[in-house]
Order: structure tokens, then C-alpha cells, then sequence
């Protein structure tokens, strides 16, 4: 669930696109929905009594600018504690970079203008491992650019059995690509976007193809939504485990978390809530 919106979703200076956070440690989606609402009013909160922008950006998560990644990322924690949850154990922290948003094709490098920083993909790579040290990161979603094929092997060769690495930009839900990157090794799972590959049939093929694989699959909302809530229904029905559909904000958003609560409601005695260290290899660990 997304609680900042930084990147080419926000009039702000972060570079990584969406800070959110994960309630790992809920045991149905009425409480896992719960504990992000009041993380996200606690936000919300002390960026207010700091005088700091709580405006929200594209996915609904507020768009305050701060000094650099990390400094985001440490507001998270604040407000997961703040809000009565515990970092690591109730409550983990997952990104999206969107790293071709900051990626300079003509020099080769990684451009972090918040910290002032150009990086090649070893440097980004050593970046992630010091925020997945210093931080209860379990997922990174798009850390490198789309075509550093190079650089996302050695991403997941490097951090692939401490985190879940997440391509969208990468794969664009096209097995095709998937294929190639299940027989490269370049993450260990995929971001599904239903409208992006155009079918449902083929979106079924790509989730199909990732979990075989023993990837994630992780079912994706658009930063331009409206309010059809089918892939709730989809996230639930696929046994997929994991939908990204944005902060309890705004009305496109939200709607996604009211159809799973009434999935929720409607599969009680017949369906089981998913547990996450099933899902993360942090959280198998």
C-alpha cells in the first residue's frame, strides 16, 4: 500500500516512485487494510505538525519533497510506530523505483539527483543492499532500468534470496519476456498489469508462467485508474496473493479494497488469507 509518491508520480525531488509499506503481520485483509489506514493517518499526521506537503500524488500517496530516499523511508518507519505497529514484525516496508524514470541511456548510468549521486548498475545494486540492510525492505520493484538486462542477473544473483525483486517495466506482462527472464534469472517476480499485455487470457498465461516458475506474481493497478475493481476478483481468484492497487486515497484506489473485503466476507470458512512467509524470502528467513 502506498503511503509517498516520489519520481514521475510526484511533483516532489525523490527519486524512488512509490514508498509503501506492507502489513505483514495481519492475519485477514479486513486487518491488513486496517493497519495501513491508520500508518497512512499517522503519516499524514506528522508530516502536517513538520509543515511538510501531505498533497497526494498519482497512486494517492502524499508527495512531500525530503532530502533523499532514505529520509522517506525513515518517515515510514515513524509512522508505522507511531500508529502502534512494530517495523519488521506487524509491518515491513516495500518499494517501487522505477529506475528507467532516472536512468541516463547515453551515459550508462543511474542519476539519484535527491542524493546527488550517478551510479552504474554495480553502484545501484550496492545502494539497495545498504537500504535492504539498514531497512525491513521485502520487495523492490523495477530497481534497475528496463533493458540493463546485465544489471538485473546480477541484482538478483546478489540480493534474490533476501528479497522479492519485482519487473514490471521489464516484462510489461508479456510472457514472452517473463520466459526470459525466468531462464536468465534476471528477479523472482513479476508485476501483472492486465491492460498492459491486453487479454485476460494472456494475463492468465503470464501469472500462470511466473508461478510455475516459483515467482510471485503480483496483480497491478495504473497510475490512470478508474473504479473497476476487477482486479481484486483476479488478485484472489489466480491464488496470486499480492495486489498493488495504491493508498487509501482517492476513490479509484479505494474501491479495489472494499470489492477484497467483500471477497473476504463472501469466501468466510472457504478461503484462507494468504501468509506471507509464503510470499517473501525475508520473511522465510
Amino acid at each position: 500500500l502506498n503511503l509517498i509518491n516520489g519520481g514521475a508520480h510526484a511533483s516532489n525531488n525523490l527519486d524512488i516512485q512509490e514508498f509503501m509499506i506492507l502489513p505483514a503481520g495481519a492475519h485477514s485483509i479486513g486487518e491488513s487494510i486496517r493497519a495501513a489506514s491508520e500508518t497512512f493517518k499517522t503519516l499524514k499526521g506528522i508530516l502536517d505538525k513538520e509543515g511538510l506537503v501531505t498533497a497526494v500524488g498519482d497512486e494517492g500517496g502524499m508527495a512531500p519533497s525530503m532530502k533523499s530516499n532514505r529520509e522517506a523511508i525513515e518517515y515510514l518507519l515513524r509512522a508505522i510506530e507511531g500508529a502502534g505497529y512494530r517495523p519488521g514484525e506487524d509491518i515491513w516496508i516495500t518499494v517501487d523505483c522505477a529506475a528507467s524514470e532516472f536512468y541516463n541511456s547515453e551515459k550508462k548510468l543511474y542519476q539519484l539527483t535527491a542524493e546527488n549521486k550517478e551510479l552504474d548498475y554495480s553502484g545501484m545494486i550496492e545502494y539497495y543492499e545498504g537500504l535492504i540492510r539498514d531497512y525491513p525492505i521485502v520487495s523492490i520493484e523495477d530497481p534497475l532500468a528496463e533493458d540493463d538486462w546485465e544489471g538485473w542477473k546480477a541484482m538478483t544473483a546478489a540480493v534474490g534470496d533476501k528479497i522479492q525483486i519485482v519487473g514490471d517495466d521489464i516484462f510489461v506482462t508479456n510472457p514472452e519476456r517473463i520466459r526470459r527472464g525466468i531462464d536468465e534469472k534476471a528477479a523472482n517476480a513479476v508485476l501483472i498489469k492486465l491492460n498492459q499485455i491486453g487479454s485476460v487470457t494472456e494475463t492468465l498465461d503470464a501469472i500462470k508462467m511466473a508461478m510455475n516458475a516459483g515467482w510471485g506474481a503480483v496483480i497491478s493497478h495504473r497510475s490512470g485508474e478508474t473504479e473497476d475493481t476487477f482486479i481484486a476478483d483476479l488478485a484472489v481468484a489466480t491464488g496470486a496473493a499480492q495486489i498493488k492497487t495504491g493508498s487509501i486515497c482517492r476513490g479509484e484506489r479505494i474501491a479495489k479494497y472494499n470489492q477484497l473485503l467483500r471477497i473476504e466476507e463472501e469466501l468466510t470458512g472457504v478461503w484462507n488469507y494468504p501468509a506471507p512467509t509464503d510470499l517473501y524470502p525475508r520473511l522465510k528467513n
